[in-house]
């Protein structure tokens, strides 16, 4: 970054030198007014030309920059893309077995359930008829 920053600085150092050298040499210059003018013009065009060749130049080091770094970004980005897809498989994955285990938990709780409440049933019914043979005397006293 400091690179491209000196060579900015140096451009636009190279350009206010030329404008103030070419406002010197107006007004220090014993030509006359048509020479004088027509230097300023072609001084001017000088400098413009410098700017813009200056301008291309910085602009073609920055596209080719942009162009260096692109593959890498692109690689970069391919491979992030492939560990999100990893991830959401194994999450997909995850939430299935998840899903089956809960269902099969879920499964041999209302098994279990069922079986409590058959031998809770079958009890319930083996103490009704035992408390129906069981007579009650009265005995008194």
């Amino acid at each position: 970054m400091s690179n491209a920053n000196g060579g900015l600085g140096f451009v636009f150092g190279a350009v206010i030198g030329a404008g103030i050298g070419a406002v010197a040499g107006l007004l220090l210059a014993p030509r006359s007014g048509e020479e004088t003018r027509a230097m300023a013009a072609d001084s001017m065009n000088d400098v413009w030309d410098k700017a813009v060749d200056a301008y291309e130049k910085g602009a073609n080091q920055v596209a080719s920059k942009i162009n260096s770094v692109t593959p890498t970004v692109n690689a970069k980005t391919d491979e992030l893309r492939a560990k999100v897809d990893l991830a959401r498989e194994r999450v997909d994955q995850l939430r299935s077995t998840l899903s089956d285990s809960v269902n099969q938990a879920s499964a041999n709780v209302q098994d279990a359930i069922n079986t409590v409440a058959s031998k809770a049933d079958a009890a319930a019914e083996k103490a009704d008829t035992a408390a129906a043979d069981v007579k009650v005397e009265n005995v008194e006293a």
